[in-house]
């Protein structure tokens, strides 16, 4: 049996070992435009910040391939796939046969169309390649702009702060992280983080990239100009459909796959960022881990099912603690417990759902996450203990 995987992320090397797992002597190839094995996208901020160095990014060596009877084909992008054939070609000219396929290409970080996105010190932070191109262009420079204050973009942020650059953020949103807070946390968040140095525009819209020869400034739609030496544009990722769209793989918001991880196209299979199941497209590193374990299972001969993941998202900015996890009802239309300590600077908050625990987020404390995200996965009746609940008493979970 032969196997191609077309990216080494997470979803694609827990597909590899899940396919060994379940098929001891098939040829596995694992296709990827990166240069390095398997490595930590979270911890790429903690790379930009000088904390760790490479070696220590890489969560597989070289050595596990060969041990797992594993090919890692770098530096080669994968550009075509005939289904009918079942092969594919790199943009070396190079083709490879297959009788399992698995698109885990991910997703790329989103450029949007602002005038002057195009000129040197502008970019993004996706992978090694960006980082790397970030660090020796802050050498020497004094301060960093940020176009999204989302997850990503505060972290990057940190990261910048930390090598001494001054760092604003500028965010089309009133408030900061409106998909992992709701009001009362985005404003203790802001005041810590302001706390920190960051300053931040809320509620602006971008209008032009300024700058002669490289990004100088950020021009806003109010007539605002915000002085910068570099900056990074964080507004989210899309998908990478391309491959699957010049296939004749269907595409919508993602690649459809049934609870198999199959696509409508017999054995091809999809797991991780550029993945839609049952209309959702999660984006997030245990969803693609989860996909690329029943994914290559299956591939490998094994039987599973893939049921969805619980959305959660834990921010980690020095000295700040922020997890969010299902539904967090902003407009506070649903039954919830909140307790808010300013002097702690700590903020907790239970959303519940016909008496099950629907959502939680927690800021400055990650007291009882354990618990609370397995009630929250596991969708615990609470009916019982919502007094407890109430004072935060986490006993009964």
């Amino acid at each position: 049996m032969e196997y191609i995987i077309v990216g080494n992320g997470v979803a694609g090397t827990t597909a590899a070992a899940a396919i060994r797992k379940n098929d001891p002597s098939g040829t596995i190839r694992l296709i990827t435009d990166e240069a390095y094995p398997f490595y930590s996208r979270i911890r790429l901020m903690e790379y930009l910040a000088g904390e760790v160095d490479l070696p220590k990014l890489q969560i597989k060596k070289d050595s596990w391939y060969a041990e797992n009877r594993m090919e890692l084909i770098r530096n080669e992008r994968v550009t075509a796939i005939d289904p009918a054939l079942q092969e594919v070609t790199t943009a070396s000219g190079k083709t490879f046969k297959y009788d399992r396929l698995l698109l885990a290409s991910g997703a790329d970080s989103f450029l949007p169309p602002i005038t002057g996105s195009d000129k040197p010190g502008v970019f993004t932070l996706r992978n090694i390649r960006d980082a790397q191109a970030i660090q020796q262009y802050a050498a020497g420079k004094t301060r960093a702009l940020l176009i999204g204050g989302g997850l990503l973009g505060l972290e990057v942020g940190n990261s910048l702060r930390k090598i001494g650059l001054e760092v604003s953020v500028a965010e089309f949103f009133p408030r900061l992280l409106p998909r992992q807070t709701d009001p009362s946390c985005a404003e203790l968040l802001k005041s810590r983080l302001e706390k920190m140095g960051f300053i931040f525009y809320l509620g602006v819209k971008s209008k032009e990239i300024v700058g002669e020869q490289a990004a100088q400034g950020l021009l806003l739609e109010d007539g605002r100009r915000i002085e910068t030496d570099l900056i990074i544009v964080s507004a989210g990722v899309r998908p990478s459909l391309e491959l699957a769209r010049k296939a004749g793989i269907k595409v919508d918001k993602g690649i459809p796959v049934n609870d198999r991880l199959e696509t409508e196209i017999s054995g091809i299979y999809a797991a991780g960022d550029a993945v839609e199941h049952r209309g959702l497209v999660y984006g997030i590193w245990p969803a693609a881990e989860q996909q690329g374990e029943v994914a290559g299972t299956v591939m490998g001969g094994g039987s599973a099912i893939y049921a969805g993941t619980t959305f959660s998202n834990q921010l980690k900015v020095v000295g700040l603690d922020l997890l969010a996890a299902g539904e967090l009802d902003p407009d506070g239309k649903m039954e919830s417990f909140v307790e808010l300590n300013r002097e702690a600077g700590t903020y907790r908050k239970l959303v519940l759902r016909d008496n099950v625990l629907a959502g939680i987020l927690l800021f400055g404390s990650l007291e009882g996450r354990g618990k609370l995200l397995k009630a929250v996965d596991q969708k615990i009746d609470v009916s019982g203990i919502k007094e407890q609940l109430a004072r935060f008493d986490l006993s009964g979970l």
